[in-house]
């Protein structure tokens, strides 16, 4: 199934302003809501709500609804980070904490 297919069976984010992404206390990420990074900020929140945070067995399922993104993603490293960071995870035990920022 297309990534555009996967996007459509998840949650809504329209109160999503951001997600942050902490290893530990250290933010290493903010995916936020703007075009180019909607698709990312619903699969990490999408992988947060099943999965508490992204953890190795999260990030194997990102990759497989990243579709036909995660192929590109690993034929052209640093094209995708939002991919290559669960590309990377999914590889490891290393587990990133969610947080959300809400629209005031």
């Amino acid at each position: 199934m297309a990534f555009a297919d996967n996007l459509k069976k998840m949650p809504g984010i329209a109160h999503l302003e951001a997600i942050r992404l902490l290893d530990g206390e250290e933010v290493i990420a903010r995916i936020e809501h703007k075009p180019g990074q909607v698709g990312s900020l619903a699969l990490y929140n999408h992988l947060s709500q099943i999965y508490g945070a992204i953890t190795p067995e999260a990030a194997r399922a990102g990759l497989e609804l990243y579709a036909e993104h995660t192929e590109d993603a690993r034929a052209n490293p640093g094209k995708h980070p939002n991919i290559d960071r669960l590309l990377e995870l999914a590889q490891g035990n290393r587990t990133l904490r969610v947080k959300h920022v809400f629209f005031v």
